[in-house]
């Protein structure tokens, strides 16, 4: 698409109107609730489905690269925020050992299929929490920040042609992103939304078999997101171009060990405020989330293209569900009044260095949403802002963070041994109440016990390796940049298969 078309494009939604488009999402929010009451989103069993971000390298160098469009269609991935990015959705499987088999295989099969076809243009795809060497040529700042004016309308430059993405630096809703970044000993200020870019996730789906019951799976999801963002934590570092003058160590020892928690909040919520990416609070009843989407700021109104499905009926609602970005969300969707379902997204995790490690991650949610609901586990009474104070400091330092928990007996302890033991034994209860054998559901859970059980995150992986090759006398630049294609090279052994993050570390 040309940038005149682009242009043409974001003047048509910039064109839509704000209030017309509220009234008609809060209109159709009834349409919604109506649909709850008689029973129209519930299905039979829980179901599960996965969202998987990637970024592309130079294979040769691992500096970062973008990704041709029509290669993203011929391997059936959808494109992302920017021409470096690339998605892969699953199709949604039963909770059961057939179902979780599946998801795995669908990944696998499809990521090889990728693999190989990008290798045709020398290029990798990578599966990471964000990125730090950029395209060749360009410095990073310049690659995040890089914009021209169309017809008056602002175009970046590295981004897809998602007209959504664009329209937020060009209408009034702008004021209402900070598209700012200020991390320790890092400041990036853009007139886009570009920066978001740096950084890609994985997100867990979990279908609710009753919608009526949303809320309290919802209540369990915020009291888990802490432990297992603590878990994933995969982003320790910026591109090195974007720190200022600070020496290496004090970048280490005031690093968060998820940046890509800031970056999401900080580039899409407004500079000093609450924005619309955030830690949400607990509902009462499926009605009132849907509520709460549709009271949610509208930052860009976009006109709405009707086709056959069922939530056609929402399908403003649905539109504006799409920047309702909370760590973890309720969805209320389905193309035909058979497959529409309830269900929790679950947005915390960046991306990981195996297949197999995300498969644990959509197996360790999926079995703590079965087994924690079914034995109403006391974790449920937790204080909503110690969940919310977990989430935080798991941000900042990972398996390090002080996280508070409610035990399976109803005390409150912060105590590491008590809360991951407790957290395992209940994911592996849940998964075995689906069907799953003993053995099969520790093999799932195993590659997430190993890095409790040493205390090892790719985050620290990564920290381990910046500190080696300082030692070895890199400077910061060098350093990060090996630990980077390190991270890389290891990936392209082990991204598929029987190997884990945790088979890193036994070597």
């Amino acid at each position: 698409m040309s940038g005149s078309d682009l242009a043409g494009r974001v003047e048509d939604v910039l064109a839509v109107d704000g209030e017309e488009f509220h009234a008609r999402a809060e209109d159709e929010a009834e349409v919604i609730k109506r649909e709850l009451d008689a029973g129209t989103f519930d299905n039979p069993q829980a179901i599960i489905g996965l969202e998987y971000e990637f970024y592309g390298v130079d294979r040769e160098t691992s500096a970062l690269a973008r990704v041709p469009r029509r290669l993203l269609e011929y391997i059936g991935f959808e494109k992302e925020l920017g021409l470096h990015n690339a998605e892969m959705r699953t199709s949604p499987q039963p909770l059961n050992p057939h179902g979780l088999a599946a998801q795995e295989a669908e990944v696998s099969a499809r990521l090889r299929t990728a693999l190989d076809c990008v290798a045709s243009a020398d290029l990798r795809l990578v599966s990471d929490g964000m990125w730090t060497i950029p395209s060749e040529g360009e410095q990073a700042r310049d690659y995040l920040t890089g914009s021209i004016t169309d017809r008056e309308v602002r175009i970046a430059s590295n981004m897809s042609d998602s007209v959504r993405y664009h329209a937020m630096a060009n209408t009034a809703g702008a004021d209402a992103v900070g598209m700012n970044v200020d991390a320790p000993h890092v400041s990036l200020s853009a007139n886009t939304v570009m920066p978001e870019s740096l950084i890609t996730s994985i997100q867990p789906h979990y279908q609710v078999a009753h919608a009526a019951d949303l809320p309290e799976y919802f209540t369990y999801a915020l009291r888990i997101a802490g432990p297992l963002l603590a878990l994933g934590v995969n982003s320790p570092f910026f591109p090195p171009s974007l720190y200022d003058d600070a020496a290496p160590e004090a970048i280490l020892d005031d690093g968060w060990m998820s940046h890509r928690i800031h970056v999401f909040e900080a580039i899409l919520n407004p500079d000093g405020g609450t924005g619309k990416v955030r830690f949400p609070h607990d509902f009462d009843s499926a009605e009132e989330a849907v509520d709460r989407i549709a009271a949610d700021d509208t930052i860009v109104p976009m006109p709405i293209e009707e086709s056959n499905r069922f939530d056609d009926a929402f399908a403003t609602f649905r539109q504006k569900h799409g920047t309702y970005w909370r760590w973890v969300r309720p969805v209320f969707e389905g193309a035909s009044k058979s497959s529409a379902n309830a269900r929790i997204e679950f947005r915390p995790i960046g991306g990981q260095p195996t297949v197999r490690d995300t498969i644990a991650f959509q197996a360790i949610f999926a079995g703590l949403m079965e087994s924690l609901t079914r034995r109403e586990h006391p974790v449920a009474n937790l204080d909503w802002q110690d969940a919310h104070g977990n989430f935080y400091a798991a941000m900042h330092d990972g398996l390090d963070a002080d996280l508070v928990w409610i035990t399976n007996d109803g005390r409150e302890t912060r105590s590491y041994d008590e809360l991951y033991s407790d957290l395992f034994a209940h994911a592996k209860d849940g998964l075995e109440s689906r069907g799953l054998s003993e053995s099969e559901a520790a093999k799932y859970l195993w590659p997430l016990r190993q890095r409790a059980r040493h205390e090892v995150t790719p985050a620290r992986w990564k920290r381990h390796e910046v500190r080696e090759r300082l030692d070895d006398g890199d400077d910061f630049e060098a350093a990060v940049h090996g630990m980077q294609r390190a991270y890389i090279d290891r990936q392209s052994e082990t991204i598929i298969g029987d190997s884990s993050f945790a088979d890193w570390l036994a070597d």
